[in-house]
């Protein structure tokens, strides 16, 4: 009959509200950190509750599942700037990348200490991220560019400090981070570097979080 529409599959259903649920929760927790009910995530995606819990059974699964969107992002830029003729400006450039991801997402740093870390796909995500961004800072070494006592451990680690650092600012200066992150970068500098007084890190430990579980 002409005019007729085709009813939607439970199954399209199904992948449409997980869509607006993750750009929902994405939007929420960025904006105000990881204290945003469920309910209000439901009602900003325009579904039921219970459809929230239908998908990510506790906040934390949400959490986990927003966690690796971050990562992802994360991992393609570092693969990206992994073969740049220029190491030091590559691992620059991540870094920027690296904490402007933060600095507009609440949420990230707030959620790397709860118990979605446990997620073995956040896990791997975190574990994949250490080892491109060691690629990348063996190249900058290499290069000159930065101390020869540098890790990617280091690097990773350094973007959530240089976060941290400039949060309470970041309100009224949203770009205050680029400060803290121009001052790091110099002191990952090779000219006039002295010996560090503590050995570098290992591979990140990602045992078990003693944080409890979200409401």
């Amino acid at each position: 009959m002409t005019g007729a529409t085709t009813p939607a599959s439970p199954r399209s259903d199904m992948v449409r509200n997980r869509r607006l649920l993750l750009a929902a929760a994405t939007t929420a927790f960025a904006e105000r950190g990881t204290d945003v009910s469920m309910g209000e995530i439901a009602q900003r995606a325009g579904v039921a509750k219970g459809t929230v819990f239908r998908h990510f059974a506790s906040k934390d699964d949400l959490l986990a599942a927003i966690m690796l969107q971050v990562l992802d992002q994360l991992l393609d830029a570092a693969e990206r700037l992994g073969s740049a003729d220029d190491a030091g400006e590559a691992l620059r450039e991540f870094m920027t990348v690296g904490v402007e991801t933060l600095a507009a997402d609440r949420a990230f740093c707030e959620a790397i200490g709860r118990p979605s870390l446990q997620h073995a796909e956040v896990r791997d995500a975190i574990g994949r991220l250490c080892g491109v961004v060691e690629t990348l800072t063996a190249r900058a070494r290499e290069q000159g560019a930065i101390r020869d006592d540098i890790t990617g451990t280091d690097i990773v680690l350094l973007l959530g400090g240089i976060h941290q650092t400039a949060e309470p600012l970041l309100a009224a200066q949203p770009q205050a981070w680029r400060r803290y992150l121009a001052l790091a970068f110099d002191g990952l500098s090779a000219a006039g570097a002295r010996t560090l007084p503590h050995p570098p890190p290992g591979r990140l430990d990602l045992g078990d979080s003693p944080s409890a579980p979200a409401e």
